[in-house]
């Protein structure tokens, strides 16, 4: 029988650790017939099987389930299609659905006890719920309202159908029905994994630890790059200032905790209809987010009364995000605004200053439910700008633009249903949260790129200023007019759209989060990626409409690239040490030789080259960062190991290395040490995606397979932080479009489609987007009442 406590440990873990999109082991068919480590109800739970006919109470709908388990989801009306989404989605995801939402809403405690008290603690003090109930209280007399409640009652539905999937048995609760609040609440902690972000925080902690002039040299707000989105400057920017200095370790290290993952990134590029083969245009994606069993993504193909979309949406979320329809294809990219400021206050008790006046904190008590231990009972307090962090005596103010109404989800719809460019643009204008780079192609030849969000425009003496600050809430400054914490907001005082970046009609354009423009208008952000993915991409781009003409092929060559622009730029100064090598330090850097920097599965070379990285990046920078009272987390990223300036300050510290040309030494001596027994390996025995479900038990886990790729390169596998490409799409406006999940769209591990798509993605195949599913429906929504 499975160790129910290992599930529960593993569960707290994955929480902990943000990743909490786990499968769902759904009761929508018997999938369990060759397996049966259950009894009781928990083995009822396993093998329920499904109905084939659902009563609805908006109509006719069918579900049909092609090759791959992608369903196919059709009615003659929008609620009774959605009603039929909630349900499909549910029966598939339903314990994906319900952990994402305790988690937000700070209930995990209640079903695991006291481990993720600080979790829930965390979530309730930040009051997402409020947020999204303002949100859905702004949305309801729209056009959604309706489809969000018709989708609610469709996951209800698909509840109360018979036993619950075996998660729900071996936790012992019931999850609560699903609402249309639970839905805006999915848009916020999506939009919370991609901007989300304590870093000003970090910053000051650092700067006390590394003082400001190695923290700023270390820590660029600006890579010295020139591959930045749009190549065009616009107006200068602002410059970095100081803001307040104090002691924000407490709040630190509990808030970090609950910050999106490192090296989230994503790949997009479009190629306008002068370079392709069809002379139409053509659109790649992959957003790089978690991997997890299953994935992030739930696939789907809807056809509405008068339109038909097809591609894929966070579970919990009805509207297709990422996909293409009859007119047009899009997909995003995160942009690294910065969307999140922090404040500290002068208080008096259980008030605070706010400009010539002594204003009350908004507080209000919680409770949160323990199972197996007393309920606890939380004060969230909150100021103008929005909710307060407190830790050892330290509060921290916080303003995130996902803390008010937003219309991202009413933005989305309506991309799904656009007609053209015209349409699509309206669309964009709408989507406020999180900031993406969205690319656009569509039928009639248009190509098109935006940022998305708002984009706060923040203000101190009357001059504008960067918000990578801590500010003084009380002075005030870094005020954000417009905006109002958990209420609707005006956006009075952000950045317009017309002033955020963008191109109608780009001839070729590629984002890979690196920084937008040289000098943006208006300051959007530093926390951008490394040029390493934007280069290559732009590189492979221009080789290709050299010998053009470009074909959907040639994308799908481009996302499968496994060039480490890391290896390109590193490898040559490494060679300058040899003298200085051992012998077999010296015969290691000979296997680089020839090394033409793929870091695929099969290559000795890209083996070699990732442990000297990581042996040379440990000798750079581990003991000035152990003496500073730092640790591994706090390490600064690959761009600024390879273009450290040999004459740097860092190298007068008292702390091992005394010289760039030492560190190079020592990592090519400790990586031949740690190679030297395993002469015979290649990267593909250490690149290994591990894909785990969140009770980690293996029957539940997918397999663990090989993959090419790295944190750097454009076929992108993050191992230290099992990050990779969630979703691959490649659309262009003349032909078939290919697709691959990194794993499977079905929640129910002994279903053929669990992990089908498993195998593919790690290679670097597709699947054609439109599949045909079979004749028959395989569920039917009827009309209430109906025989």
């Amino acid at each position: 029988m499975p160790d129910i406590d290992r599930m529960r440990r593993a569960l707290v873990s994955v929480a902990l650790a943000g990743t909490v999109a786990g499968g769902a082991l759904s009761p929508a068919n018997s999938y369990l017939d060759r397996f049966a480590p259950f009894s009781g109800s928990v083995w009822d739970a396993a093998t329920t099987e499904a109905p084939d006919r659902i009563e609805s109470p908006h109509g006719e709908a069918s579900v049909s389930y092609d090759d791959y388990g992608v369903p196919h989801i059709d009615a003659s009306t929008e609620p009774a299609l959605y009603f039929a989404v909630g349900y499909a989605q549910a029966a598939d995801r339903l314990f994906q659905l319900d952990l994402l939402r305790r988690v937000m809403r700070g209930q995990l405690s209640a079903v695991v006890g006291d481990a993720t008290l600080e979790s829930d603690r965390f979530h309730v003090a930040m009051d997402f719920v409020g947020a999204a109930e303002a949100t859905w209280d702004h949305l309801r007399d729209t056009e959604v309202g309706p489809l969000l409640a018709a989708y609610a009652e469709g996951v209800n539905a698909c509840m109360s159908q018979g036993p619950l999937p075996v998660e729900f048995s071996l936790l012992e609760y019931e999850p609560a029905p699903w609402t249309p609040v639970d839905s805006m609440l999915m848009e916020k902690q999506i939009s919370w994994g991609l901007t989300g972000s304590f870093e000003p925080l970090r910053r000051a902690t650092r700067r006390e630890s590394l003082g400001r002039e190695t923290d700023a040299e270390l820590f660029p707000t600006r890579k010295d790059h020139d591959v930045p989105i749009l190549g065009d400057a616009q107006v200068a920017g602002s410059e970095e200032t100081d803001g307040l200095a104090a002691d924000f370790g407490p709040v630190l290290s509990w808030v970090q905790e609950f910050e999106p993952a490192t090296g989230v990134g994503s790949n997009s590029w479009v190629v306008s209809g002068e370079h392709t083969e069809s002379g139409l245009p053509i659109v790649a994606n992959d957003p790089h987010l978690d991997l997890q069993a299953p994935p992030v993504w739930y696939q789907q193909h809807l056809s509405g009364p008068d339109y038909g979309v097809r591609g894929v949406t966070f579970p919990g979320v009805p509207f297709v995000i990422i996909g293409e329809n009859d007119h047009g294809a899009w997909g995003f990219t995160n942009v690294g605004a910065d969307v999140i400021d922090h404040y500290q206050y002068e208080t008096d008790g259980d008030r605070y200053r706010y400009g010539e006046e002594w204003r009350r904190f908004e507080t209000t008590s919680r409770t949160i439910e323990v199972a197996g231990a007393p309920d606890e009972s939380v004060e969230v307090r909150k100021t103008v700008h929005g909710p307060v962090l407190s830790r050892e005596g330290i509060e921290v103010g916080v303003a995130w633009t996902g803390l008010t109404a937003t219309e991202t989800t009413l933005a989305v719809y309506r991309m799904g249903k656009s007609t053209g460019l015209s349409d699509f643009e309206a669309a964009t204008r709408l989507f406020d949260l999180p900031t993406q780079n969205v690319v656009y192609a569509d039928r009639a030849g248009n190509t098109y790129y935006h940022v998305t969000g708002r984009i706060p425009i923040r203000t101190a003496e009357g001059s504008e200023i960067p918000g990578n600050r801590i500010f003084d809430g009380s002075a005030p400054e870094g005020e954000w007019d417009g905006f109002t914490p958990f209420g609707t907001a005006t956006w009075d005082g952000f950045v317009p759209f017309e002033e955020k970046p963008g191109a109608v009609n780009p001839d070729v354009l590629a984002t890979a989060n690196q920084r937008v423009v040289d000098d943006p208008a208006h300051y959007i952000g530093s926390e951008y990626a490394p040029p390493f993915r934007g280069r290559r991409i732009y590189d492979r781009l221009r080789g290709a409409i050299e010998t053009g003409p470009v074909t959907p092929a040639t994308m799908r060559r481009i996302q499968r690239d496994t060039v480490d622009y890391r290896a390109a730029m590193l490898v040559p100064e490494l060679r300058s040490v040899r003298a200085e090598l051992s012998s077999e330090a010296a015969d290691l850097l000979a296997r680089l030789e020839g090394w033409e920097y793929s870091m695929s599965v099969d290559s000795r070379g890209a083996l070699v080259f990732d442990e000297v990285f990581e042996a040379y990046k440990a000798a750079l920078f581990e003991a000035g960062f152990e003496a500073a009272g730092l640790d591994e987390a706090d390490l600064p990223g690959d761009w600024v190991a390879i273009t450290i300036d040999p004459a740097s300050d860092w190298f007068e510290r008292p702390e091992p290395p005394s010289s760039k040309r030492a560190a190079m030494v020592e990592g090519l001596e400790t990586a031949a040490e740690s190679l030297a027994a395993s002469s015979d390996r290649v990267y593909g025995d250490r690149n290994v995606v591990t894909i785990d479900h969140p009770f980690d038990q293996a029957f539940l886990n997918y397999p663990e397979m090989p993959t090419g790729g790295s944190g750097a390169t454009v076929m992108n596998y993050r191992r230290d932080s099992n990050v990779g490409s969630s979703w691959r799409m490649v659309s262009p406006m003349e032909g078939d479009s290919s697709v691959i999940l990194p794993g499977g769209n079905s929640g129910q591990p002994f279903d053929e489609h669990y992990d089908d798509q498993l195998a593919r993605w790690a290679e670097g195949r597709y699947l054609p987007f439109d599949r045909d599913p079979g004749p028959e429906p395989d569920l039917q929504f009827v009309p209430e009442g109906t025989e």
